[in-house]
């Protein structure tokens, strides 16, 4: 069995890896890391904190939670938590969980409409922070079943980015946890026995397309082990002369090339 030790290097080093290879953060940087109270966000502020200590570089971090006025949300927990760590934070209160559930009809998934209304409120609150960028909690599970999500019942290819701009182009959102895997993650959150505060707006909802999809990647995982750092491989090796996109690569181009090779 892992010790908490070996278990905190692998994140730290899965972390950095990211950081260093998309460029994450820069000097005079004011983050804000945004808290759930899931064992992903609470990694997150984890790591985000430790490199804030070790960098060789100085950036602000303030932890930020969105209080969505769920029934029964322990309001106490991360402001306890916080102010134990000696965190400076913020706790944004909106009710998006009554907005979602007027607008979302009977039967169907409240995922989408809270997302798109978390983001909103989180990217206002980040203005309001005066932060230039935001930090997320998804790992490299989370960037893999999006990628087969789309696949499947999109019908295109794309995934969560480690690091992206916002559509008004004034704030960069950050992944730092998209090369750590959700086993270990999840290894590390229960040896610091963080205070858990489960997601329970969506109910059950047990016939989710990404929990299928999670199913499928854990049963490949188990079949053929370490399968899902090839897949996250694949996503850092594309060839789009291989693709069938012909916004991303020329096609017309090909005869071009052609005829000059003849004519040299």
């Amino acid at each position: 069995m892992e010790t908490i030790k070996q278990v905190t290097k692998k994140l730290q080093r899965a972390t950095a890896e990211a950081i260093k290879q998309f460029s994450m953060i820069e000097a005079g940087d004011r983050i804000m890391v945004c808290l759930s109270g899931g064992k992903d966000s609470y990694t997150l502020l984890e790591m985000m904190l430790y490199f804030q200590k070790v960098a060789p570089i100085s950036f602000d971090i303030i932890a930020a939670n969105l209080d969505q006025k769920q029934p029964g949300f322990p309001v106490d927990v991360l402001p306890n938590y916080l102010n134990n760590l000696g965190v400076n934070y913020k706790i944004i209160e909106k009710n998006t969980y009554k907005i979602v559930m007027e607008k979302t009809p009977e039967g169907k998934t409240t995922c989408s409409l809270c997302s798109r209304l978390r983001r909103g409120t989180l990217y206002e609150a980040a203005r309001n922070l005066n932060c230039n960028k935001l930090a997320l909690g998804h790992h490299r599970n989370d960037i893999l079943e999006t990628f087969f999500l789309n696949l499947f019942f999109a019908g295109k290819i794309e995934t969560m980015p480690p690091k992206f701009r916002n559509d008004a182009g004034d704030l960069i959102v950050l992944r730092p946890l998209a090369f750590c895997s959700e086993s270990d993650i999840e290894t590390f959150s229960r040896m610091k026995e963080f205070p858990i505060i489960p997601c329970n707006l969506c109910g059950s909802q047990e016939n989710l397309q990404r929990k299928k999809v999670k199913q499928m990647i854990t049963d490949w995982d188990t079949e053929y082990p370490d399968r899902s750092s090839t897949m996250m491989h694949a996503l850092q090796n594309v060839y789009p002369s291989h693709l069938l996109d012909h916004n991303i690569y020329n096609f017309d181009l090909l005869e071009t090339k052609l005829e000059e090779k003849q004519l040299s």
